[in-house]
Formats: C-alpha cells, sequence, structure tokens
C-alpha cells in the first residue's frame, strides 16, 4: 500500500473531540472539565472546524453558543463511554490520490475501562457522511492514536511498553506489529523506545506523553533534571535512546528537551502523569497545555514555539484534564485536508 500518516503538522480540515456528560468519568468533576474543552473548542474554532461527538447535540450546542465562529462546529450525536478522541479516534492516512479513515480497534488502553461505546464511533461518524474518505475497517488490531507518532517521511515512533501489551495484541510478535504498522500506516521504519514513562500514566507509556516529532527532523522529549524524582532514571534511559535514532532516511534527530512540571497529585496524593509533551498541532496554532506553574509553562511554550515558528503558541491550563490522567492532544484528534466534504 503506497500511503503514508502525515505528520500532525501538515495541512487540516478539522479536529475532533468528544464532550464530557454526566455518563463519563468527568460526572464529579463536570463543571471543571466542560471548561477546559470549551477552552480548547474556542481555540480551535478561531482557526479552522471542529467536530464535537456528544450523546446530546443541543446541549453541547447550548454551552458553546457564546462563543465566537460557533458556525464552525459540526455536530455528531453519538453515545460514548468517554472523551480520549486521540485514542478512539480515526487514524487517518493518504495515498495514491485517495484518502482513508482507518478504524482500529479501541479496547480502552488494554482492557482497563469500558469501550463498548467508545469502540463504534469511527463507523458510527461514517454513517454521517461528512467525510470525503473510505472507511476501512481495522478492527483485527488494536491501536491508539496516541501510541504512534508520525513524521509523514515513512518514520513511526512508538513505545514497546505500549504496543507490546499483552492486553492489546498478544498473537502477533513484535516483529509482525512492525509489518502491520508498515502496511497499513506506510511506516518505512518503526522506532521502538524501550524506556520512558510517567508516573500515574495509564496508557502504559504513550508516545504523546513522553516524545513528539517536529519539522526539521525534530523530536522535542520531556526532560527530568531532577534525579530524586522517580521518573529521571527512566526518562535519561530514553532520552539516551532518542540520541542513536535516526529517521526513515538515516539522519539522525535534532533533540530538545521540555521540561518536567512540577509533580501534581491527586484528591488521594497519587502522582498525575502531568506533561508538557501532550501539545496539538493546528494548522496555525499549537495548544500547549500549561499547569498553573509560571516558570515551567513558560519554558515549555517558549521552547515548543521555536520548534514550530510558523503557528502561534497558546497555552491552556489543563489542571482539570491531569485529574483524569490526560491532557490536551489526548482530548483532540486531527482530521487532515481533504478529508471532510466541503
Amino acid at each position: 500500500m503506497n500511503y503514508k500518516l502525515p505528520a500532525e503538522w501538515e495541512p487540516q480540515d478539522a479536529i475532533m473531540m468528544a464532550w464530557p456528560h454526566r455518563g463519563t468519568d468527568w460526572h464529579y468533576m463536570l463543571s471543571e472539565a466542560q471548561a477546559c474543552f470549551k477552552a480548547v473548542a474556542r481555540a480551535i474554532v478561531s482557526e479552522m472546524r471542529l467536530i464535537v461527538i456528544a450523546p446530546d447535540a443541543d446541549d453541547v450546542k447550548h454551552q458553546l453558543s457564546d462563543i465566537d465562529h460557533n458556525d464552525r462546529i459540526l455536530y455528531q450525536e453519538i453515545d460514548t463511554n468517554d472523551t480520549w478522541a486521540r485514542d478512539f479516534g480515526p487514524i487517518s492516512v493518504t495515498g495514491n490520490g485517495k484518502q482513508l479513515m482507518l478504524d482500529f480497534k479501541f479496547n480502552a488502553w488494554g482492557l482497563k475501562f469500558a469501550a463498548c461505546l467508545d469502540n463504534l464511533i469511527c463507523a458510527k461518524m461514517q454513517e454521517s457522511a461528512i467525510f470525503n474518505a473510505q472507511a476501512i475497517n481495522c478492527q483485527d488490531f488494536v491501536l491508539e492514536g496516541g501510541s504512534i507518532e508520525s513524521d509523514g517521511n515513512g518514520t513511526i515512533l512508538t513505545t514497546s511498553q505500549c504496543l507490546l501489551s499483552p492486553n492489546r495484541n498478544r498473537h502477533l510478535s513484535k516483529q509482525q506489529i512492525e509489518a502491520m504498522l508498515m502496511k497499513r500506516l506506510g511506516a518505512k521504519k518503526v522506532l521502538w523506545l524501550d524506556s520512558g514513562e510517567l508516573t500515574g500514566d495509564d496508557t502504559d507509556a504513550h508516545i504523546d506523553t513522553l516524545a513528539r516529532l517536529a519539522p526539521g527532523n525534530t523530536i522535542l522529549h520531556v526532560k527530568c533534571n531532577d534525579p530524586s524524582d522517580e521518573q529521571h532514571a527512566s526518562l535519561s534511559r530514553m532520552e539516551q535512546e532518542l540520541k542513536a535514532m535516526t529517521n526513515a532516511q538515516g539522519a539522525p534527530f535534532n533533540l530538545v528537551p521540555l521540561p518536567c512540571p512540577a509533580p501534581i497529585h491527586d484528591t488521594e496524593g497519587n502522582r498525575l502523569p502531568a506533561t508538557y509533551a501532550n501539545f496539538l498541532i493546528t494548522n496555525t496554532q499549537v495548544l500547549v497545555p500549561i499547569y498553573n506553574q509560571p516558570q515551567n509553562d513558560n519554558v515549555a511554550l517558549k521552547t515548543i514555539a521555536r520548534a514550530f515558528p510558523d503557528r502561534h503558541v497558546v497555552g491552556i491550563d489543563c489542571n482539570a484534564l491531569i485529574q483524569q490522567h490526560g491532557s490536551l492532544h489526548c482530548i483532540t484528534m486531527q482530521i487532515p485536508k481533504n478529508f471532510l466534504k466541503k
């Protein structure tokens, strides 16, 4: 298959989000979650279209009625378990003059939570006929969007801990999984990180919490400078692995470190997987999660701005999102250019 998985910084038609409601894990802090989702939605529709998935579209229309450009929002009334669009949303590939939306199986990060509704979202979205793309059933393979990074030139970056998890694709070897990524995503080279994980992460080390590809053969990666931090050793090993990697064309990467946020804990004292790597790239912006930590937030924003000089960097307070162990990239999924009907 002569297809490729576009880099996130390539042109897009829209961003997809699934809205928090009382049936999700946000029920105990619903107003705070919805306020954060609204801030993200406002930033997106300032420049482009937004697809909102929700069981009650009218309820979300009311919530978003006061934001500018809300006519750019497309609503899809679909039942959902939760809101992590990055992981159950369609993975879109292009090639041979075609646009394909791949519907991989979503089993809630290795059978950790309910996913019976979220696993059906891609198929139900296709029923609305808003897409100029062919849907491909890939339900024989478990794959989450947050577990893969693409440079658009054949390089796929991922983690062994996630893709080799026995509760995802136990029947496949590492070599078979790599062959699957090459066949379905057009990968020419798959890079596997064996180290790197954030405390409190329940995704089994999604790459979009740790290391992100950027233009100019760059990787922005989380770096911990405190030897006493429990994450220091694993992230240091990850950095050494990244230094030894080359892209599909054989070129080494330009590594750019991102700071670690100061530890954030839940109400029971458990550390949460806060990260600045969980940013979203749109056509003209980079939306970056921040955590009310001025020094760390500012360093992260400036670092990401240097990596994306053609885009406006916007920080969005994601302290609400991190309470459910996710952040800004996790609640969004980009839809590439020419995938939406005009």
